[in-house]
């Protein structure tokens, strides 16, 4: 699929997958009514313990971003790009809140925090092919 797994992220296995998916889903990546692989599939492709997949799948299904298929497996929920886009834009707002509460214990000026954020910002599109 497309996931990407680190272990030294200092954020567990399972988590990184309940991000990536949800961030997949709110990009339209996957869309609802979508499956997901199965837990095996996940787990080989990753090389990770299945349990952890699983683990991953429980917490997407408790928070009504996948949906059971009986006999088939899971899907994207109907409302979740909604849900997960709202998820993410708060995600970036508390990392942007933490970078920035960062940047201004180091005394650096408002303004040069601005144009900070500006460059990389122009950095970051420029990249988007």
């Amino acid at each position: 699929m497309f996931f990407s797994i680190d272990p030294s992220d200092g954020l567990a296995i399972y988590d990184q997958i309940v991000r990536q998916v949800k961030f997949a889903v709110a990009g339209g990546a996957i869309r609802p009514g979508e499956m997901v692989p199965s837990v095996r599939e996940l787990a080989k492709e990753l090389a990770i313990n299945p349990n952890t997949v699983a683990r991953a799948y429980r917490e997407l299904q408790s928070q009504g971003v996948l949906a059971a298929v009986r006999g088939t497996g899971l899907e994207v929920a109907e409302g979740a790009p909604r849900h997960c886009r709202s998820q993410r834009v708060e995600l970036i707002r508390a990392r942007l809140r933490q970078v920035l509460c960062e940047a201004k214990q180091s005394r650096l000026d408002p303004d040069e925090i601005r144009r900070l954020v500006e460059h990389e910002l122009t950095a970051v599109e420029k990249q988007k092919v």
